[in-house]
């Protein structure tokens, strides 16, 4: 009697999943894409092996006709760390290293704020968030320079620690970067040519790349769009490749939802291992975990642990476990959500800064799981908005703060000169003519004119536009002397942290 109960709850449970209305959900996805005012996105859904949907919504660039589907290619930038802890599964399946080795033993000249933590790192740390750094610690390194991803693994160590070794949690990129240089040491290849060789080929993902470069070449690529601070705005790509391990990769919703089924097959594509469930079990399993908030307990009712893997978000929800993953770049965000349960993942890509993705996600899964009807869509506008407003609010808030009727202490040719840290180097601020003009060597993409905003502050006019940031000032600090002695900026933001430039007069 009990196996015949368990014989019908399951093929009860199977019959709600394959009532899931696929065409409701493509009406929910295109209203969503007007609601948000989303240029373009394209989704893809996987359910047993098989893509259910697979489509694009809305348009290539922002006032333009030319429409997006299921082959536009995207920036899927953080998704990418799956991929890299993928690519460090396959080697500890054959045996050329362990999730265990200390990272020293692979990349000798990888060093953090106390020479402790770097020795007894180890490789599956560099994964899970948990060396100490802040979140988003350092990202100022790696964005727009010329540094080498190796070079910015090295000046990790002049970075501050937040909390202590496997004691806290810090989202990192560059602790992702490490991680593709331990792919490269161990394998002898890069860690994207590793990842083509030996995940893209195989699949089959011929829409997907590891370097803006290649879009060159490539045809149906959707364009990225600045969407906060203000109005939206088409911008170029930005080269991410030397922090690539942590978020290079570019791909098609229909390339990715390959990706999704391998992972809900067990690592296996067409009768072969690409990466043992070993693997698989270990990136699937929580390496460090959050607390749920009594926010979190309002939005996900349902949910009890909630924590990161090895290149995974993870949590429960309505009893099942759910792995996911974000991806924010320039201009383009994304998100990726999987039920191995119900071999079930979802997808969206889309080429705007707003969290259309992840709602849209939540809401397919609640689909599948037969969950009470909720607007996902429409609770996470109306929050997204909020968000967004906060935004400009701290921007508003400096503007207000502005003293007029004020000059510099001293002459403009005071203030010129060259300034930098251990950190992050030198850059020099230049009298050209009768403005000040702030110039990075390293990161000329950062170039911008200087602009008297009061006292010895000045407001930063970037050359070129930033999709993370843009208004912005630095101040001149100054001795009892009145002598110029290094400069402090102040450039609000939620992602690349100009503040940790602890610049000094050279």
């Amino acid at each position: 009697m009990k196996i015949l109960c368990t014989l019908f709850f399951s093929f009860w449970a199977f019959s709600l999943l394959a009532q899931v209305d696929i065409n409701a959900l493509d009406q929910y996805f295109q209203k969503a894409q007007k609601d948000w005012n989303v240029p373009g996105m394209s989704i893809a859904v996987v359910k047993d092996s098989k893509v259910v949907l697979a489509k694009g919504y809305g348009v290539i660039e922002q006032g333009k006709s030319t429409p997006v589907d299921e082959n536009s290619i995207y920036a899927i930038a953080s998704n990418t760390k799956a991929f890299v802890a993928a690519a460090i599964g396959i080697l500890v399946d054959e045996g050329k290293m362990s999730w265990d080795d200390p990272v020293q033993k692979h990349l000798p000249y990888f060093e953090l704020y106390d020479p402790w933590v770097a020795r007894n790192a180890k490789v599956r740390d560099l994964l899970c968030h948990r060396l100490g750094l802040g979140t988003f610690s350092g990202d100022v390194l790696w964005f727009k320079s010329n540094y080498s991803a190796e070079e910015v693994v090295k000046r990790a160590r002049h970075l501050p620690r937040h909390y202590d070794i496997r004691a806290g949690y810090g989202y990192s990129n560059l602790m992702f970067i490490a991680a593709g240089e331990v792919v490269k040491a161990v394998s002898g290849k890069s860690w994207d040519q590793f990842l083509k060789e030996r995940i893209f080929q195989p699949l089959g993902m011929d829409r997907s790349a590891t370097s803006t470069a290649a879009l060159k070449l490539m045809k149906n690529v959707a364009k990225p769009h600045k969407t906060i601070y203000g109005p939206i705005e088409a911008i170029d790509y930005v080269n991410w490749d030397n922090m690539g391990a942590a978020g290079g990769i570019l791909s098609s919703a229909a390339d990715m939802a390959k990706w999704m089924n391998l992972q809900l097959n067990n690592g296996k594509h067409e009768g072969k291992t690409i990466f043992s469930a070993n693997a698989q079990n270990t990136w699937w399993t929580l390496h460090n975990s959050f607390m749920v908030s009594p926010g979190s307990k309002l939005r996900y009712p349902t949910r009890h642990v909630s924590g990161y893997g090895l290149g995974w978000s993870m949590a429960d929800h309505s009893g099942r476990m759910v792995v996911s993953h974000g991806g924010g770049y320039d201009g383009m965000y994304s998100h990726l959500m999987m039920v191995p349960e119900e071999k079930m993942g979802i997808v969206v890509l889309t080429n705007s800064m707003t969290a259309i993705s992840s709602n849209l996600c939540w809401y397919a899964v609640d689909r599948f799981l037969n969950q009470a009807m909720q607007d996902w869509s429409a609770q996470g506008l109306e929050s997204d908005k909020k968000h967004q407003q906060s935004r400009k609010d701290i921007v508003d808030q400096r503007l207000k703060s502005r003293v007029s009727g004020t000059q510099p202490s001293l002459p403009l040719s005071a203030f010129a000169g060259k300034y930098g840290d251990a950190l992050y180097g030198d850059f020099e601020v230049k009298l050209v003519g009768n403005q000040l003009e702030l110039t990075f060597p390293q990161a000329p993409g950062l170039n911008a004119t200087l602009s008297h905003f009061h006292y010895n502050t000045f407001e930063i006019k970037w050359k070129e536009v930033n999709a993370w940031f843009d208004f912005g000032t630095l101040q001149f600090t100054m001795d009892n002397q009145n002598k110029v002695t290094g400069i402090l900026f102040d450039v609000p933001n939620e992602d690349i942290f100009f503040e940790e430039i602890q610049a000094k007069r050279k």
